[in-house]
């Protein structure tokens, strides 16, 4: 899998802001996608050494709108740790 498909987007939150001070990166990825292919993607996309990746799942919730319902999109979240020293430079600043 290309390291761009891995990768959709960085999530940019007041949390996510926060552990950015200790290293920590969080992105959207892929739900097929596993922490050896978003390690291999964040390392080739950045040019950073990553030290771990945790994943979470969120699943879709159910909204409604009048009598129909549906759900929200389900979501996969990866939390990237790197190495002692390294930054990602496009998050500098936020």
């Amino acid at each position: 899998m290309d390291p761009r498909e891995v990768i959709k987007r960085p999530l940019i939150t007041e949390k996510a802001t926060g552990m950015m001070e200790h290293g920590k990166y969080v992105f959207e990825v892929d739900r097929s996608a596993n922490k050896t292919e978003i390690k291999r993607a964040v390392e080739t996309i950045f040019d950073v050494k990553v030290r771990k990746v945790n994943t979470i799942r969120q699943p879709g919730k159910l909204r409604r709108r009048g009598r129909a319902v549906g759900r929200t999109r389900e979501v996969k979240k990866a939390i990237v740790t790197l190495a002692e020293g390294q930054r990602i430079p496009i998050f500098e600043g936020l």
